[in-house]
């Protein structure tokens, strides 16, 4: 397992330089010549440092002669992977997570620091690897739920304390796999029946027609039935956004901002690909995404196409319906990629304005008795609410908000969702729907 924990600790420093977990992990594990068994645990380790990151760190703090910012990033990570494994890895010995961490700081050239590193992981396990939570109410609940303090403060002044708690306490619990069926090609029984022939148990979503759920099964992309266009990836947030925009067949539809283009394939699918729908992203490389996903699936009827979702094109026809999924900060989706919590929100404050910017430019396209979804996988209000009130604040002679998604009941009933911290288990999201009346 050492190389495996050199991998991690390889993954864990390209982070410190801003690359998405998902995207590094993804990398290393097709080019990387290790058995599955290593796989899951680099995997494992890796996400669940990022996703205990404050917990983790708060921990070292007790037990170093050293501030944490005196700490080579190497030193601290090697520490946190030590924690990580003594705390939440009942599979790896104690003697194993503190030997193996002494022998990987010497690997990566710090072979000074293996003494510290040793002793900083031996004091922990003495006191039983139990550790008292800090007094201050805000650390406290950081250090409990392993999050910025920015992150924390706009969620609890947001929603309250106890449904902020619940929205990360989920972040930190297994991620459940959901799956879209083509129904253009299959269905869902028939699709549970091949996957069952592989050993593979998905079974069906009480929530929503042609959903599945699934626990993690490997390389997706390996997958024999995806590679024929059986299904994609696809969470139950985004599947219950493209539903609320109820496509119908024979639509003319837009999806503004489509890339990898999963939204656009479920929209497809809904109509039995008997819709006229334009899949626009901003980068030819992107858009190539979107191409390629539609080909597997078999799909015929979206238009792939470069379009800047800012700026109005008069080359467009009037559409039925709209998705403006938007750029955001991403906040709904940290159980899938945990760095979020730690990334400095100011870095998103100009969000808001790119988003209602993108929303006045797609409503512009929308025919008289048309309906527009508005989305974010965020749940931050700024980047949500406050945008679809502007708005209509702004454009309410012209438009109206219309419920959605009535039958499911909770969270659903107004013209305005947020997912947060709900029964059925998905991503964060937001989903806001619209009608053009004059």
């Amino acid at each position: 397992m050492s190389s495996a924990r050199y991998i991690v600790s390889g993954l864990l420093e390209k982070l410190e330089k801003s690359a998405y977990s998902n995207l590094a992990l993804d990398g290393v594990l097709q080019s990387s010549d290790v058995s599955s068994r290593d796989k899951a645990f680099i995997s494992r380790l890796f996400y669940g440092v990022i996703e205990r990151k404050a917990t983790l760190d708060y921990i070292i703090s007790l037990y170093s002669s050293k501030p944490l910012q005196k700490l080579d990033i190497q030193t601290l990570n090697t520490l946190r992977m030590g924690v990580y494994q003594l705390l939440y890895m009942d599979s790896v010995p104690d003697n194993a997570a503190v030997n193996e961490s002494a022998e990987l700081i010497k690997k990566l050239g710090k072979k000074s620091a293996a003494p510290f590193v040793n002793a900083v992981l031996r004091s922990f396990i003495r006191d039983d690897k139990k550790f008292a939570l800090p007094s201050d109410s805000l650390q406290r609940f950081c250090v409990e739920y392993s999050c910025s303090k920015e992150l924390a403060k706009r969620l609890i002044v947001q929603y309250g304390e106890d449904k902020a708690a619940a929205f990360l306490k989920r972040s930190l619990e297994p991620h459940k796999l959901y799956l879209r069926v083509n129904n253009t090609k299959t269905d869902c029984d028939s699709l549970i029946e091949s996957f069952a022939k592989d050993g593979i148990t998905v079974r069906k979503c009480p929530i929503l027609d042609n959903c599945l759920e699934a626990e993690p099964f490997g390389s997706v992309e390996n997958n024999e039935l995806f590679r024929k266009g059986f299904y994609h990836v696809q969470d139950l947030s985004s599947q219950l956004c493209c539903a609320a925009l109820e496509p119908k067949k024979g639509e003319k539809i837009l999806d503004i901002c489509s890339a990898p283009g999963g939204k656009a394939f479920t929209i497809t699918e809904i109509t039995d690909d008997d819709c006229e729908l334009y899949a626009c992203e901003l980068h030819e490389k992107r858009v190539k995404l979107i191409r390629n996903g539609a080909e597997r699936l078999g799909l015929s009827n979206i238009k792939a196409l470069q379009n800047d979702a800012k700026i109005f094109n008069e080359n467009f026809p009037e559409f039925d319906k709209i998705l403006c999924d938007v750029p955001c900060s991403g906040t709904g989706v940290i159980r899938s990629k945990p760095e979020i919590k730690y990334t400095d929100l100011k870095n998103a404050e100009n969000l808001p304005n790119i988003q209602y910017d993108i929303l006045k430019t797609a409503a512009k396209y929308l025919k008289v008795g048309g309906e527009l979804v508005y989305s974010t996988c965020t749940v931050l209000k700024e980047e949500n609410e406050l945008v679809i009130d502007r708005f209509l604040e702004e454009n309410g002679d012209a438009f109206e908000g219309v419920p959605f998604l009535t039958e499911i009941g909770a969270p659903f009933g107004g013209y305005k969702v947020p997912i947060i911290a709900e029964s059925f288990d998905c991503e964060g999201f937001f989903i806001s729907k619209i009608r053009r009346i004059r």
